[in-house]
């Protein structure tokens, strides 16, 4: 009697299927895994340029109006940093979007309350305070409602705070101007 040269085996070829389709799907998932931990860190980085973007803004705006901001006693001085914030910027006049028509100081206060209102539409719970600090390498928190600025010194320390929503912490940016 003969043998039958090929030798029937059913079902091997659908178990081959299921396996790579289990595989392949392990590897979407996991590809779907690292998109979504790009785009968080992408929102982050996003965050980060856009406090760097208005750290530069208000140190521009200071270098326009040099009268203004030699002492630590300016009108660029904000050492409020009351948590959460609100936008109760110093007054504003009317005619002040440029520095004639108005006197520094007033140029001074425009800037700083276009300032403000700009962290707190672009930055999520944005503040920042402006002040003298002879220590700019500190690290203190938004919670604590302390820019720890001590005033000595001849160097600005612009300094933004930011809710980071994907970490769930406060970030921060430092940009020192010196007049």
């Amino acid at each position: 009697m003969m043998k039958n040269k090929y030798s029937r085996q059913n079902g091997f070829t659908l178990l081959e299927i299921l396996i790579t389709v289990l595989v392949l799907s392990i590897g979407l998932l996991g590809l779907a895994g690292l998109q979504v931990s790009s785009m968080k860190s992408n929102h982050s980085s996003y965050l980060r340029s856009q406090a760097t973007i208005l750290g530069y803004d208000i140190a521009d705006r200071m270098r326009a109006n040099p009268a203004a901001n030699y002492t630590a006693k300016s009108p660029y001085t904000i050492t409020t940093t009351v948590f959460p914030y609100t936008v109760s910027a110093p007054s504003v006049t009317a005619n002040c979007s440029s520095t004639t028509g108005c006197t520094t100081t007033q140029m001074a206060n425009t800037d700083i309350n276009q300032w403000r209102v700009d962290l707190a539409n672009t930055l999520p719970g944005g503040v920042g305070v402006i002040c003298v600090d002879s220590d700019l390498t500190d690290d203190v928190s938004i919670a604590t409602a302390d820019a720890d600025c001590d005033g000595l010194g001849g160097v600005f320390a612009i300094k933004i705070w930011w809710s980071d929503t994907d970490t769930n912490t406060f970030k921060r940016f430092t940009v020192n101007y010196q007049p």
